[in-house]
C-alpha cells in the first residue's frame, strides 16, 4: 500500500500543515478561504485609496495648480520612502497581519483630515504624507503576507491574483469618486464627501484582516535600527530587478497624479462617461482579464520574460496619449488599455522578482525595497514630469515616461 511506503527524510524545522498530512499539497491550497478574504479585504482597500486619484483636482480646488500637484505628489512620497525601512523592520518583527491593519488605521485618519484643511498650506503636505504612508504599509503588509502564506512555486502567481483586487478596485474608486465630486464647478462639499468615504470604507477589511490566519513561521525578532534594514537589504540585494520598480513607479504617476489634469486641461468630455472613469474601466477591465488568463504564464517561460514584454507594451501605451485630444476623446481607450496589459504583466513578475532573494523571515524588507524603490520612482518622476507637462505640454510628458523605459528593456536584457 502507498501508505506504507518509506518516505524521504524531511526537514524538522519545517512546520507540517494539515493539508500534507492528508495527501493534498500546498498548490492546491493557494485558493482557500484565507486567500478569498486577503482578497477582499485588499479590493475594498484599493477602491478607498483610488478615490484619491482625484487628489490632483483638491489641491487646484485649493489654489494650485499643476506643477504643485507634481511637487505634492513627488514631496509627499518622500516621507514613505524615508518610513519604508522601520516599515519593513515592523513588518519583520510584528507580522504582516498587524501592520496591515496598521496600514488601514493611518490611511482613514489621514484621509479624514483633508476635510479640516482650510486652503492650500504647509499642512497638506503632512497629510498627504501619512496618506500615501497608510497606503503603503497596506501593500507592503499585503504582499509580504501573500508571499509567505503562498507555495513558493506559486509566489508570482499569488501576488498576481492578489493584484486582481486591485484592478477590481480601480473599475469602481474612479468612476465613484466622479460621481462624489459631480460635473462641472467642484464644490467643497463633494471633497469632503469624497474623503468620508475612503476613510470609511477601511471598516470592513479591517474586520476581515481579523479572521486571516498567520504565516506558519513567526515572526524575525531583531532590532528596529536602520542599521538592521540596511544590514538585511545588503546581504540579500536583488540587482537590476530595483530599476524596473523604479521605471515603473514612474509610470504610475500617470493614471495616479497627472490623469485628472490632462483630462481637464484638454477638456475631454465624452457624452455619457466619466472620462477619468472611461479610462480606468478600459484600464482595469485589461489587468483583470490578462492576470487571470495569464495568471501561469510566469511559471511557464518565466518572471524575467513577462516583465520584459510588460516594459515593451507599457511603453507603446504612454506613445499612444498623443493620439488623445478634443475631436479624439474616445482614443482615450488606446493608452488605457495598453497601459493596463503592461502594469499587469508586470507588478506582480517584478514584485516577485525582487522579493525571491530574501529568505521568509525576511520578505517584509523585500517587499518593503520593492516599494521604496517604486516610491523613489514617483518621487523623482512627479516633480520633473509635472515641470515637463507644464512647459512643453502632454505629449512630451508621456513620450518621456516611454523612452525611460524603452531604455530601461535594453538595460535589463537578460540581465535581470
Amino acid at each position: 500500500m502507498a501508505s506504507c511506503e518509506l518516505q524521504p527524510a524531511t526537514d524538522l524545522s519545517e512546520p507540517i500543515s494539515r493539508s500534507k498530512i492528508s495527501g493534498q499539497t500546498e498548490s492546491e491550497k493557494l485558493y482557500d478561504r484565507n486567500f478569498a478574504l486577503a482578497f477582499l479585504s485588499q479590493t475594498i482597500f484599493v477602491i478607498a485609496n483610488t478615490l484619491m486619484a482625484h487628489y490632483g483636482r483638491w489641491i487646484e480646488f485649493l489654489g494650485g495648480n499643476l506643477q504643485q500637484v507634481g511637487w505634492i505628489t513627488g514631496v509627499c512620497v518622500a516621507t514613505s520612502i524615508i518610513m519604508r525601512p522601520m516599515m519593513a523592520l515592523l513588518i519583520n518583527r510584528l507580522g504582516a497581519k498587524t501592520t496591515w491593519w496598521m496600514g488601514y488605521l493611518v490611511f482613514s485618519l489621514s484621509t479624514s483630515a483633508n476635510c479640516f484643511l482650510p486652503d492650500l498650506n504647509f499642512a497638506i503636505y503632512f497629510i498627504r504624507s501619512c496618506n500615501v504612508l497608510g497606503a503603503a504599509i497596506v501593500f507592503a503588509s499585503s504582499l509580504t503576507y501573500v508571499s509567505q502564506v503562498a507555495p513558493e512555486e506559486r509566489r508570482t502567481e499569488a501576488i498576481g491574483i492578489l493584484g486582481v483586487g486591485g484592478f477590481f478596485g480601480m473599475l469602481v474608486g474612479p468612476y465613484l469618486g466622479d460621481l462624489l465630486l459631480g460635473d462641472g464647478t467642484r464644490e467643497r462639499s463633494g471633497f469632503l464627501t469624497l474623503f468620508a468615504v475612503a476613510a470609511a470604507a477601511n471598516i470592513l477589511p479591517g474586520i476581515m484582516l481579523y479572521f486571516l490566519k498567520a504565516p506558519a513561521r513567526p515572526p524575525a525578532v531583531h532590532s528596529l535600527r536602520l542599521s538592521q534594514f540596511v544590514h538585511i537589504a545588503r546581504e540579500y540585494w536583488p540587482g537590476r530587478i530595483l530599476l524596473v520598480d523604479f521605471v515603473f513607479g514612474v509610470c504610475m504617476t500617470v493614471p495616479f497624479a497627472f490623469l485628472v489634469n490632462f483630462v481637464d486641461d484638454l477638456n475631454l468630455r465624452l457624452a455619457g462617461w466619466s472620462e477619468v472613469g472611461f479610462f480606468f474601466i478600459c484600464y482595469a477591465s485589461v489587468g483583470i482579464i490578462f492576470r487571470v488568463g495569464l495568471r501561469r504564464l510566469p511559471e511557464q517561460i518565466g518572471p524575467q520574460v513577462v516583465l520584459l514584454i510588460g516594459l515593451c507594451v507599457m511603453a507603446l501605451g504612454m506613445f499612444s496619449f498623443s493620439l488623445v485630444g478634443p475631436q479624439r476623446v474616445s482614443f482615450l481607450a488606446i493608452p488605457a488599455v495598453l497601459a493596463g496589459l503592461g502594469h499587469s504583466l508586470m507588478f506582480h513578475t517584478m514584485t516577485s522578482l525582487t522579493i525571491r532573494s530574501f529568505p521568509h523571515e525576511y520578505r517584509g524588507t523585500g517587499s518593503a525595497l520593492a516599494l521604496m524603490t517604486l516610491d523613489l520612482g514617483a518621487l523623482f518622476g512627479a516633480p520633473v514630469l509635472g515641470w515637463i507637462g507644464a512647459e512643453l505640454g502632454y505629449s512630451m510628458l508621456f513620450n518621456t515616461i516611454a523612452f525611460a523605459l524603452i531604455a530601461t528593456f535594453v538595460f535589463c536584457l537578460k540581465k535581470i
